[in-house]
């Protein structure tokens, strides 16, 4: 199952674990300090053991997790559900998402009062 008794990079685990889609994209999100173990920034290479809280920034909202299993091959999505214990606030809701306007088909370029009103709307001032 690709288990590791000892340690394994933390790259490495988040994307097993599914916290990151792709290895380059755990790596480079560790580069850009968005992956914090035990509350210090860590690098791409960094051993990870079970008991280690690892922070991963993402868009939108922050995952808190508890390393309960090493892993170091991706595996599904159940499998991997039991390799940590997620502590995240809950993510926002989905209506507090800016809601953007909607102009009719055909009713063809927006006039300058029109513009102005759309552009107050996303906060653009």
């Amino acid at each position: 199952m690709g288990e590791d008794t000892t340690s394994v990079r933390v790259d490495a685990w988040i994307w097993a674990v599914r916290l990151a889609k792709t290895r380059s994209a755990a790596a480079a999100a560790c580069r850009a300090g968005h992956v914090r173990v035990n509350g210090e920034r860590a690098k791409p290479a960094q051993a990870l053991r079970p008991g280690d809280e690892v922070r991963v920034r993402q868009p939108g909202r922050e995952r808190i997790v508890v390393v309960s299993k090493l892993l170091r091959k991706r595996v599904g999505a159940a499998v991997a559900a039991e390799c940590f214990v997620d502590n995240s606030p809950p993510p926002p809701p989905r209506e507090l998402a800016v809601a953007v306007p909607v102009r009719d088909r055909g009713a063809g370029r927006p006039t300058k009062r029109e513009r102005r009103d759309m552009e107050r709307l996303r906060g653009r001032s």
